[in-house]
């Protein structure tokens, strides 16, 4: 992976200089996955440091906070507050111009899956549908023509129902897992299983399902 400070943010993606040249910068960008259909970065906005993004976003992306915090949004005359906690989960649609804040006291980091065309119009729906076969542990949180964003969560020596993905996906590991380490960002195909979590340990993990 590689790290490059940016003076615009949430993924904008033309850089500056390095982190380690212009600490004041507003953010920086970890690269964690590139895709044929998306581009996963994780942002780190510095505390009271503007960005301004004077073009805008151009694409369509999932946010997912990895940290508490409250942040601003400015569009045209329009501020906004926008208060999140971990594992929050939004979606942005491509926008003009805007300058976004960090009001927070310290650093916040958020995940961004940052879509690079339409929809592919495959199908993605199943019989064995995560939420319809096992909604005890798959909840959809976010749905639209391009993504389908689920929560999953196994408690302590849980197993659950067999079931299909069909779509490619974004995996996003919120707490430690045998296999994982929180924050871990990893990508998924198309597989039928079963899955348990033989830990005494709640699992816990969002899917961003790429249409």
């Amino acid at each position: 992976m590689r790290s490059t400070t940016l003076t615009l943010v949430l993924g904008l993606l033309s850089s500056t200089s390095s982190w380690a040249q212009n600490p004041s910068a507003p953010a920086t960008i970890t690269e964690k996955l590139d895709t044929p259909q998306a581009r996963v970065i994780v942002a780190t906005l510095q505390p009271k440091t503007p960005a301004v993004a004077k073009n805008g976003h151009a694409t369509h992306r999932v946010l997912i906070y990895l940290d508490d915090g409250v942040m601003t949004r400015k569009e045209g005359e329009q501020t906004r507050r926008i208060e999140f906690k971990r594992g929050d989960v939004r979606w942005r649609p491509a926008s003009g111009a805007y300058i976004a804040e960090n009001i927070s006291n310290r650093p916040i980091r958020i995940l961004e899956v940052d879509l690079k065309g339409p929809p592919s119009g495959k199908p993605h729906t199943t019989k064995l549908d995560p939420p319809l076969v096992d909604p005890q542990h798959y909840k959809v949180e976010l749905e639209n023509e391009h993504v389908r964003v689920l929560r999953i969560h196994y408690g302590p020596n849980e197993k659950g129902a067999r079931h299909e993905h069909i779509l490619n996906r974004v995996v996003v590991y919120m707490n430690d897992h045998p296999n994982a380490k929180a924050d871990d960002v990893r990508l998924a195909g198309a597989a039928t299983h079963e899955e348990a979590n033989t830990t005494a340990q709640h699992a816990y993990r969002i899917a961003v399902e790429l249409k």
